[in-house]
């Protein structure tokens, strides 16, 4: 049975019970997820789609309801202001979201929640990696993402869908393959209102529809705008991003007070939050939007880092008493890297001319690597 329309909050409160019953009740239970950075990317696009398609499930769909995954554990939300940011704007706060938390612990994953009882739904990667990968990989039966194909998913995934293709942002995609059954859940709740209606219920009806839809409008906006520096990153901005945003930003005008719906300041907003790292440790910021994948039999790390190279040497030395900050860097760069049995890690930092502004100035991106084996670091950037 399909999710009734309804708004984002109650969905996600639905989806969090539902889950705890279905592992109680060793029930088949429907996953999207994300990548393990759990990026916004990955979080918009995983709770788009499970909402979405809770909506209006396919007929031969494995379970009617699709519970939306963060692939990291609740505490590591706090790394994350935008997602705090962003909820607001969706009426929904960090404690609806569902993570590892909600799951057995990964030592007994298996035992409590078994491969065969279960679906996973990839989105914004397109081979499920870590625990979760080795348990449950032969499970994944639809994807939707916008990096390199892997080849991992099964190339027929009926009836979830299968699409790779370059992007600026995965939620782009997602928002692309189901703005037809939104558009057709949200006209069949309103006729069946009309039929119902007496005196301004129907009008008022149309009013909380457009209302829900705003704020899952302005949640899914908001990495679709971060991802393409407000949809000025032109080596980034595909059409689908463009019809996108148009079909979302027209959402969000159809509520009532949102006709000053003024994207600029949307988007400042929530990439404001996304750059507000200083008050972490730096062992945080490098593990804030982090990946690892086995490749050939090394282990591979790669951290983004939304500030300049120098704003990591300051940090990690104001929390050392260590004089030498290019040996406090490395060190606890190695530190890092034996903690996860790294071969190779490699940090992304991100620069801007002083002069730039959030829509016009160009970009830098510098590039850290480090070898397990040498223990040297090697620095690059353009």
């Amino acid at each position: 049975m399909a999710f009734p329309l309804n708004s984002l909050r109650a969905f996600l409160s639905h989806a969090k019970n539902s889950l705890s019953l279905a592992l109680r009740q060793s029930k088949k239970i429907t996953f999207v997820v994300g990548n393990e950075s759990a990026d916004l990317d990955s979080f918009t696009s995983s709770i788009l789609y499970a909402y979405i398609r809770s909506l209006a499930p396919p007929h031969s769909a494995f379970t009617p309801l699709y519970i939306p995954l963060l692939n990291i554990p609740a505490s590591d939300i706090n790394l994350r202001p935008e997602f705090s940011a962003l909820c607001h704007h969706a009426n929904i706060s960090t404690s609806h979201l569902i993570t590892l938390d909600n799951l057995p612990p990964l030592s007994k994953i298996q035992e409590k929640l078994k491969p065969e009882q279960t679906r996973w739904i990839l989105v914004d990667h397109n081979d499920l990696q870590g625990t979760l990968g080795r348990i449950y990989a032969h499970r994944v039966l639809g994807v939707i993402d916008h990096h390199s194909e892997e080849f991992k998913v099964p190339q027929k995934t009926d009836p979830e869908p299968r699409i790779v293709e370059k992007c600026g942002s995965c939620t782009s995609l997602v928002t692309q393959a189901l703005r037809s059954s939104w558009d057709a859940r949200t006209s069949s709740s309103l006729s069946s209102s009309a039929g119902h209606a007496q005196g301004n219920s129907l009008s008022d009806d149309a009013v909380v529809v457009q209302t829900w839809n705003a704020q899952v409008a302005k949640f899914a906006l908001g990495s679709i705008l971060v991802d393409t520096s407000n949809m000025t990153a032109e080596s980034k901005v595909e059409q689908a991003d463009r019809d996108a945003v148009e079909y979302l930003e027209t959402k969000v005008k159809l509520s009532p007070g949102n006709a000053s719906w003024n994207r600029k300041s949307f988007y400042k907003e929530i990439n404001t939050a996304r750059k507000d790292i200083g008050h972490l440790s730096f062992e945080d910021i490098l593990r804030k939007d982090y990946k690892q994948w086995t490749d050939n039999n090394q282990t591979l790390g790669i951290s983004s880092v939304v500030k300049p190279l120098q704003f990591l040497i300051e940090k990690v030395t104001m929390e050392s008493s260590v004089e030498d900050n290019e040996d406090i860097f490395v060190t606890t760069i190695g530190d890092f890297m034996a903690e996860r049995n790294l071969t190779i890690f490699a940090i992304m930092t991100h620069s801007k001319s002083a002069s730039a502004k959030d829509h016009g100035g160009k970009s830098g991106c510098k590039k850290i690597l480090a070898k397990a084996e040498s223990k040297l670091l090697h620095y690059y950037g353009k």
